[in-house]
């Protein structure tokens, strides 16, 4: 076993290696609000999860509510280190934490003996952040809304976490890219496998936008496993 991955449904894992324990984008409690309210978008939990123990560190994908949610993060203790996008800064500087550290897309850091990489990720405006991180023990790249960075060097990984449907609205087009990136992250990393993430997860949506919104699954196969987890499911990758 190179680590355990446990899904937290929406966008949240947690990713557990023998001396260190990561989550990711945790969204455990309280509702999802996206400007300008709650009769835009609303995503409600239907239950809460509980809050991990014994976390080492969080990693912040992007400064959006559905990935830095202010109510869940104010759950864990102010001495866990983050990691987050220049976005996710202010928001998480405003809530007290000891150690935070921005990463920029190209940009690496060290967190105890893994190498974090940021890769370019989603342009919500600004561009968002996708990780690698590896050590010896394992390695995964994860980026919630299934933009690809043709800048990454080719290299073999334990797991990709990427969404592997499409969800798009009418004139605008797929905002989450999942069905289109998995053969490009296929090709790229060679993992032994893909955990589907970003749209699973015990979550009910409602308000005007979530109306239009279209899902479009990934129908060709591929050859590695790809997971589907359950909320609080885990695999040992």
């Amino acid at each position: 076993m190179s680590f355990k991955a446990t899904y937290l449904g929406s966008n949240g894992w947690i990713i557990e290696f023998p001396k260190s324990k990561i989550v990711i984008d945790p969204w455990l409690s309280g509702d999802l609000v996206f400007p300008p309210g709650e009769w835009f978008f609303k995503g409600s939990l239907e239950n809460e999860i509980p809050i991990p123990k014994d976390i080492d560190l969080i990693l912040i994908t992007q400064g959006l509510p559905d990935h830095c949610h202010i109510p869940s993060l104010k759950l864990f203790s102010k001495d866990i280190e983050i990691i987050c996008p220049k976005s996710a800064f202010k928001i998480i500087e405003e809530l007290d934490f000891n150690l935070i550290r921005v990463i920029e897309p190209s940009e690496k850091l060290f967190f105890r003996d893994f190498q974090i990489e940021a890769t370019s990720g989603a342009p919500v405006p600004q561009i968002e952040n996708g990780y690698i991180v590896e050590n010896k023990e394992g390695s995964f790249y994860i980026e919630p809304h299934g933009y690809f960075d043709k800048n990454i060097k080719s290299r073999k990984l334990d797991a990709v976490i990427t969404p592997t449907k499409n969800l798009g609205l009418p004139f605008v087009g797929p905002f989450v890219r999942g069905a289109e990136v998995l053969p490009d992250l296929i090709d790229r990393f060679n993992p032994n496998f893909i955990l589907s993430s970003t749209i699973g997860g015990d979550v009910k949506f409602s308000g005007f936008l979530n109306n239009f919104i279209k899902v479009q699954e990934f129908k060709n196969e591929i050859n590695c496993e790809l997971i589907d987890l359950k909320t609080l499911e885990s695999i040992n990758v």
